[in-house]
């Protein structure tokens, strides 16, 4: 395990914290190569049931990239950089278990685009999502300008897109950016316990579900409600459909098996 990422485990749930507080857990080379490693190695770990993410100290989640890094890039070295974060935080979005971000501060152009990348996010009303870029004379690298609008709409991201404003966690969450908000000192809990009642269900039924919705946003919908369709059908071969519908009959919690 890298420094920049520190690793807390109970039972099938991992909190995976960005491990930078000095710099605001800044993302920068060191960082995005933790990541993509830990969670390809996590993909394979059957031990694994989901994740939460979040940032070391009580300021930022992520509170962006480190601009020190790539101020003097040119548009060659930009372009690998923005295909590079991109592809790690593809891998976040593609993660076959939850991932839940837990937001506990700063989360800023890249640590933004981290949390969007994220299946569900919970926000600290400490919390707070932007995306400055172009304060800087650039626009997101890293997928805000393609998931922001699928999670708020166009307009709405084109206005936060176009004035780097700030929103805290509890506009955040009205306008559909974040899942819940809850005081500072409950952030942990509430992301552990929706968390929870996802390791609940049918693990290979998570992993469907996760494809389908990501799978479906880039097809029309006919040939979307077919690849659910076959999702849907494809899990009927499986032993954890037989033991949830067991389960449901008998009035009693279901052992699933991941099989």
């Amino acid at each position: 395990m890298s420094e920049v990422l520190t690793l807390q485990r109970d039972a099938r749930a991992v909190i995976l914290s960005v491990n930078r507080p000095q710099a605001l857990n800044a993302l920068n080379k060191e960082v995005f190569d933790a990541l993509d490693d830990w969670f390809a190695r996590a993909e394979g770990d059957p031990s694994i049931g989901g994740i939460i993410l979040t940032g070391a100290g009580e300021k930022a989640f992520v509170a962006g990239a480190d601009i020190k890094e790539f101020a003097d890039f040119t548009p060659e070295q930009a372009l690998a950089l923005s295909r590079r974060g991109q592809q790690v935080f593809g891998r976040i979005e593609r993660f076959p278990k939850p991932v839940i971000a837990a937001v506990n501060g700063f989360a800023l152009g890249g640590g933004c685009e981290l949390a969007l990348a994220c299946h569900v996010r919970v926000a600290s009303t400490r919390a707070r999502f932007g995306t400055p870029e172009v304060s800087l004379g650039v626009i997101p690298g890293y997928g805000a300008t393609q998931r922001l609008p699928r999670l708020v709409g166009k307009g709405r991201a084109l206005e936060l897109l176009l004035t780097g404003r700030m929103v805290d966690g509890t506009e955040a969450h009205r306008i559909g950016l974040a899942n819940a908000v809850v005081e500072p000192a409950d952030l942990m809990t509430a992301a552990r316990a929706m968390l929870d009642s996802m390791l609940e269900r049918g693990p290979l039924a998570l992993k469907a579900a996760i494809a389908v919705v990501n799978a479906g946003l880039d097809q029309p919908l006919d040939e979307a409600l077919e690849t659910e369709a076959e999702a849907f059908a494809a899990l009927f071969a499986t032993a954890d459909l037989r033991e949830g519908t067991r389960a449901f009959m008998e009035k009693r919690k279901a052992e699933f098996k991941g099989k």
